[in-house]
């Protein structure tokens, strides 16, 4: 096939896909393209042509007011490209709000696979990797990120729960105890289980929407919140990544897990405000914040704090 023509998707995929195809000259001729399921916030196709194989990644509706920069998505791809942890970024196509990326073959993971004991010393090693390459352009702070996103969905009418001062000043005090970053590094900031590849060597790491400079330990938390670690794991996580797992350390990281939840609530709602992909983002935001609120109930809340 050539382009979009045999799909059945709306007229302006269709010719945005038709556009990147267009800036390929491989795909011209034979190409077989099919939709990637999964993702919320984009649209992804597989593209096999000339014998190999690649990702076309359209970008959704309005993500530049989720903190998106495609300049900044492109350049943190390249740089975890170079270090072998991310895909090959083959193309960057700007007017069609495109990327296109080397497909990896392998197995993506799921929470349950991540979560494993025997799986974590490789996560680990992963997220190091991240930690330790190129920098990356850009600045992410969880906390700043709500309040953009809470400001952006009020302005579009989202309505939010009556928990909204009670939440400001449960982020207040977290944001406050935790304080700066001791190290700024280059960070993902989206470690859902699916964003792994399993080639059976160390694991590959894609979606570098959200990836900019950021704390260590929302990588570790959001990581952790995402995969429902247990305490045990956790310590296991903090083990592997830097070699034990101080009662300061944990504590910083269960906080961070409770930032997590509350950028993925405040997501949430915003999307509500601008995406057309027909998901129920109220309702995916409100589990999120549910999950927060049980998390500043905890017993050792206070104690993570101080």
């Amino acid at each position: 096939m050539n382009g979009a023509s045999d799909l059945a998707i709306d007229p302006e995929t269709k010719a945005r896909v038709d556009k990147v195809f267009a800036r390929m000259p491989s795909w011209k001729a034979g190409a077989a393209l099919s939709p990637l399921t999964g993702g919320l916030t984009n649209q992804n196709f597989r593209v096999d042509a000339g014998g190999e194989s690649f990702v076309l990644r359209l970008a959704g509706r309005n993500t530049g007011l989720l903190g998106i920069d495609r300049h900044r998505e492109a350049a943190c791809a390249r740089a975890a490209a170079s270090t072998g942890l991310g895909a090959e970024l083959v193309a960057f196509i700007e007017d069609a709000q495109a990327l296109v990326l080397r497909f990896l073959e392998g197995r993506t993971l799921k929470a349950e696979d991540a979560a494993k004991p025997e799986m974590l010393p490789r996560i680990a090693r992963a997220l190091k990797s991240c930690h330790q390459g190129p920098a990356f352009p850009g600045l992410f702070s969880p906390f700043e990120t709500v309040r953009q996103y809470h400001a952006l969905a009020e302005e579009r009418g989202v309505a939010f729960p009556d928990s909204l001062p009670r939440l400001f000043a449960l982020m207040d005090r977290i944001e406050k105890a935790l304080g700066p970053p001791e190290r700024l590094v280059p960070c993902h900031n989206d470690l859902l289980a699916a964003n792994f590849i399993d080639q059976g060597a160390p694991l590959r790491l894609i979606d570098w929407e959200y990836a900019a400079m950021g704390d260590p330990f929302f990588d570790l938390g959001n990581f952790a919140v995402n995969q429902n670690l247990g305490i045990k794991a956790c310590r296991t996580l903090l083990e592997e990544y830097q070699g034990r797992a101080r009662p300061k350390d944990l504590a910083r990281l269960r906080l961070m897990r409770l930032a997590s939840d509350l950028r993925e609530a405040f997501w949430g709602f915003l999307q509500a405000g601008i995406s057309k992909l027909g998901h129920d983002y109220l309702a995916y935001g409100a589990k999120h914040l549910e999950r927060f609120l049980a998390g500043t109930t905890h017993r050792n809340f206070e104690g993570w704090l101080k």
